[in-house]
């Protein structure tokens, strides 16, 4: 029965969760106990079990979940079978046996009949086998995938069993069907191997192994099925209705421990994680705020902004996700945060707090150092570019001034985190594309004070709701989600290749007005060789349309020395050149607002999200630009969905719900390493209202009981490694 998830649980205030240690400890050795030791696996099965599928304990088996079942409850009519089935079951007496062809030709052909007509079922390998299972006058019961040669009905390789009336009337479950790896096979672990040791372990177990492990208060809000019967039914249904509802019970398992993981870590760290608190806003800030901020902030960015001064202030660190579209302004709401960190000061020793700004590439730093020192440089705000290619003497200087305070800002590249540097006061850091860094790279900037500064968290790649709700629930976030005033809609085309002409056209006609455009090739990961290949012959045939003196053309790519790659840049942003021909190297960081085209070579070789990101290369000033989209003459109909998106809607946050329904969670940058992703059952992108469900009842819990001292809960203490034991939940009234 299905219930909607479209409503937040609310937990009555007088329900307590009394939390009590049950004498549950054979449950432990069972579930825990190594997968050789159930009769049929032994140690051969058992290693190859742990290396195929990972399958260690008897509980991985039992949570190694089927992908589909097959109905063997119903005996199908050999003269209802038509092009259209399927699978089949059939019950019939075998008629004949013959052997025919030689050698590899060789097959076994034998014929069963029914009352309303005539098949055959056909070996080509395991004859012997066969032969011997088979004798003629005998009742059998086949089952297997239905096809048709010359006009005649045939099973391939069936499955087959004698037939009595016992046997049909046994079959009162659906069969499962779980995925098998070639290894395996050749061990005789198949699907239907699977199977049968899935169904000894289950006969070992009872309902008081698999104790309930979500408060009564949902179970009874969702009408949910027991964990018991759940985990039956999910292996073995009694009908496709018990199936369902199996898999939606475990499904909204799966998101609320999830959930209720996040929520804790969330809740811990605004409890216990001390930080510094940024108790004013001084002459810095209002200065800058009120004489040198070049716009009007958005209400998207104003509330964003508030949203930091209420986390800093808190005294307890501030850990943020800012993320809002290409454009959107999520820098200035950084340099106005780094302002007010600047403005207090350790109340230990009266230093000023400094800030660092982390990007993951130089183009990307220096394009942040470019913006910031400029529109700085009439405050009395010291600030640097820390990268790779820092030349000695600059570094040495830049180093001296972070030790003595002098520094307010640091911004660079992953050079920034090197144990040279030392603050005399790092109070907020920032971290751009924070995906592009490691976890341990991320955690040195922890250690550069005796407490852990503010961080904000910044993504240029708009999150779903419901991907940020599962990869980054542990961050509070913020989403600035409206454009800058005066700024154009990019118009988007498809072109196919034939048009290129009219498209190089069309280029000019915009140089002539003083316009620039960017031409992007695709990165092959596969064959470096090929890129750079490809990417001259695209510049030598750029540059037949445009030839010199008459334009000139600058070219980037990865495999160019740093300095030149700087050079062929800064000719480009300086307007010394009217076009860029370029690797997706210009993907993020390049801020050219005289920049009004950009052709996307091979369109349909890139993701949603990254031909929205290099989309937004352009549209920076404000005359009207144009995002074409350049592809072979035959485009595939994944690709022509992408393209037809992209040219539909400017939106970057609609763009990644498409790109998250297209690609899947597991396959969007960075979402990898959260691991929260690798769900057995449940889909974030259909099963987005059980996830909002989950994330509300987890909520509700943690408000009631942060430190889940009353609550009890079979998986959460030892998934969150609390302490070893099981525990329950139950309800006192």
């Amino acid at each position: 029965m299905a219930s909607s998830f479209d409503r937040k649980v609310n937990f009555p205030a007088k329900e307590i969760y009394l939390y009590k240690q049950l004498n549950i400890s054979s449950v432990s050795n069972i579930l825990s106990s190594p997968v050789e030791y159930l009769k049929g696996v032994g140690p051969l099965r058992g290693d190859m079990l742990k290396k195929e599928v990972s399958i260690f304990t008897f509980k991985d088996l039992l949570e190694y979940y089927p992908f589909r079942h097959l109905d063997k409850t119903k005996i199908d009519k050999i003269a209802a079978l038509n092009e259209g089935t399927e699978y089949a079951q059939v019950a019939g007496k075998l008629i004949h046996v013959e052997l025919i062809g030689e050698k590899r030709n060789k097959r076994l052909v034998a014929y069963l009949q029914d009352d309303t007509g005539e098949m055959e079922l056909v070996w080509f390998q395991g004859i012997s086998w066969a032969e011997k299972l088979l004798t003629v006058g005998h009742h059998y019961l086949v089952f297997g995938k239905v096809g048709f040669f010359m006009n005649r009905v045939q099973i391939n390789h069936p499955e087959i069993e004698l037939y009595t009336a016992e046997k049909a009337d046994g079959r009162k479950f659906l069969e499962p069907v779980y995925y098998s790896t070639e290894k395996l096979k050749a061990r005789g672990l198949n699907g239907r191997a699977f199977a049968k040791l899935t169904y000894a372990l289950l006969q070992q177990l009872s309902a008081r192994d698999l104790p309930e492990n979500l408060p009564e208060t949902l179970l009874s809000k969702y009408r949910f099925i027991s964990r018991w019967e759940a985990l039956c039914s999910i292996h073995f249904p009694a009908s496709e209705e018990m199936y369902t509802h199996a898999v939606r019970r475990l499904k909204f398992e799966e998101l609320f421990y999830a959930q209720l993981r996040l929520g804790l870590l969330r809740s811990t760290r605004h409890r216990f994680s001390q930080g510094w608190a940024f108790n004013k806003v001084g002459d810095l800030f209002n200065t800058f705020y009120n004489t040198y901020l070049p716009f009007e902030l958005t209400n998207a960015q104003k509330r964003v902004l508030k949203e930091i001064r209420k986390d800093i202030g808190s005294g307890k660190q501030m850990n943020r996700l800012l993320q809002g579209d290409v454009g959107s302004g999520k820098t200035i709401v950084a340099l106005l945060s780094m302002l007010i960190a600047a403005d207090n000061s350790d109340p230990t020793n009266g230093d000023a707090f400094q800030s660092v700004l982390m990007a993951p590439t130089e183009i990307l730093a220096q394009q942040h150092y470019n913006t910031i020192a400029e529109i700085l440089k009439d405050m009395p705000v010291c600030v640097k570019l820390l990268t790779g290619s820092s030349v000695t003497k600059q570094r040495r200087e830049i180093l001296k001034a972070c030790e003595d305070g002098s520094l307010n800002i640091l911004i660079g590249t992953h050079a920034v985190i090197e144990d040279k540097v030392k603050f005399k006061n790092l109070g907020f850091a920032v971290i751009d594309e924070q995906h592009k860094f490691g976890v341990a790279q991320r955690a040195k900037l922890w250690n550069k004070n005796s407490l852990p500064p503010h961080v904000l968290v910044m993504t240029a790649t708009p999150i779903p709701r419901t991907l940020a709700l599962t990869a980054y629930g542990d961050l509070d976030y913020s989403v600035i989600d409206e454009l800058p005033p005066g700024r154009q809609p990019i118009a988007t085309v498809h072109r196919f290749e034939s048009k290129r002409p009219m498209v190089m056209d069309f280029i000019k006609e915009e140089i002539k007005k003083g316009r620039q455009a960017y031409v992007v090739y695709p990165l092959i990961e596969e064959s470096a060789k090929m890129d750079y290949e490809n990417l001259m012959k695209g510049f030598e045939e750029v540059k037949s349309f445009f030839p010199e003196p008459k334009y000139w053309i600058s070219m980037v790519h990865g495999r160019q020395p740093a300095e030149q790659k700087k050079t062929n840049m800064q000719r480009f942003v300086n307007g010394d050149t009217q076009i860029m021909v370029s690797t997706t190297v210009i993907e993020v960081g390049v801020n050219v607002p005289n920049a009004s085209i950009m052709v996307i070579e091979s369109a349909e070789k890139f993701g949603l999200s990254q031909l929205h990101q290099l989309r937004g290369r352009v549209g920076r000033g404000s005359e009207q630009s144009f995002c074409i989209l350049l592809t072979g003459n035959k485009v595939s109909k994944d690709a022509r969905e992408r393209l037809k998106i992209l040219c539909a809607t400017n939106d970057g946050f609609k763009v990644a719900e498409k790109d998250l329904e297209i690609r899947g969670p597991g396959d969007i940058e960075g979402t990898k390493q959260s691991g929260l992703l690798n769900f057995k059952l449940a889909n974030i992108v259909s099963d987005r209202l059980m996830l909002e469900a989950a994330k509300n009842a987890a909520t509700e819990i943690i408000n009631i009981d942060p430190d889940l001292m009353l609550a009890e809960n079979l998986p959460v203490k030892t998934f969150l490694h609390f302490q070893k034991g099981q525990t329950v939940w139950s309800k006192i009234s």
